[in-house]
């Protein structure tokens, strides 16, 4: 199993940024390759993908946060951050933090991020 330790969400306002923080504990510690992410779900639509990176250190983002979030892998293993710049109000959603082995997809139990004025 894995845990999930998921922090930064909150309330900003429209062209703000917040940061996303996650770490994966638990049976990680078998896998030296890995993915971790993000996933969001807005509110009426599916989880969709919004940002990934591998322990090799590939990365991968939808197209709707190019060039206005940024994932990063953390100082220790099994933790990442997101970036979150130019917040829109069509970014409020649940985010939720994601940990991929060859074997396994897993998810923590979200964070919420709310753009508002």
């Amino acid at each position: 199993q894995v845990q999930f330790e998921e922090s930064g969400g909150g309330l900003v306002q429209p062209g703000g940024s917040l940061t996303l923080s996650c770490e994966a504990s638990g049976s990680t510690y078998i896998f030296s390759l890995y993915t971790m992410g993000w996933y969001r779900r807005t509110p009426g639509n599916q989880r969709e993908l919004v940002a990934t990176i591998t322990s090799e250190g590939a990365t991968e983002y939808a197209d709707f946060v190019k060039g206005r979030f940024v994932i990063s892998a953390g100082d220790t293993k099994h933790t990442v951050s997101l970036q979150m710049n130019n917040l829109k109000p069509e970014d409020t959603a649940i985010y939720f933090c994601y940990y991929a082995t060859r074997y396994n997809n897993y998810w923590g139990q979200g964070t919420q991020v709310t753009v508002s004025s």
